[in-house]
């Protein structure tokens, strides 16, 4: 499978949507408990979400819209932690590379299954 440069963008997006939920769990509750729980807690459920239903190998495969409906929650939660946070214009870049980012994949991924049918 040959990498493309929007694999390369959406791999940097997961890791930065993971990276922004454990903030939101470190800032936005109070230290050390529960903000502790919630700082890996938050980013570690999104990743065994993601690592569940939305990858590569996915555990339990969805259809394309189950796979939509867990990137737009997680990558829709990253977004909110920003705009939660006191930082609107983050979460309006990260959301909108997000956004875009998805839709691409998602044009690829069904171009590619309807391809092997």
């Amino acid at each position: 499978m040959k990498i493309r440069p929007n694999d390369v963008l959406r791999f940097l997006l997961e890791l930065f949507a993971l990276f922004s939920l454990g903030l939101w769990g470190y800032l936005a509750w109070p230290f050390p408990w529960p903000g502790v729980l919630f700082m890996i807690g938050t980013p570690l459920f999104a990743a065994v979400v993601w690592g569940l239903f939305r990858s590569l190998k996915a555990v339990l495969p969805l259809d394309p819209v189950g796979r939509a409906a867990v990137e737009i929650l997680i990558m829709g939660a990253a977004t909110a932690a920003w705009f939660m946070l006191g930082y609107p214009i983050v979460g309006a870049i990260f959301g909108i590379l997000a956004a875009a980012s998805g839709v691409i994949n998602g044009r690829t991924e069904f171009t590619r299954e309807t391809a092997e049918k």
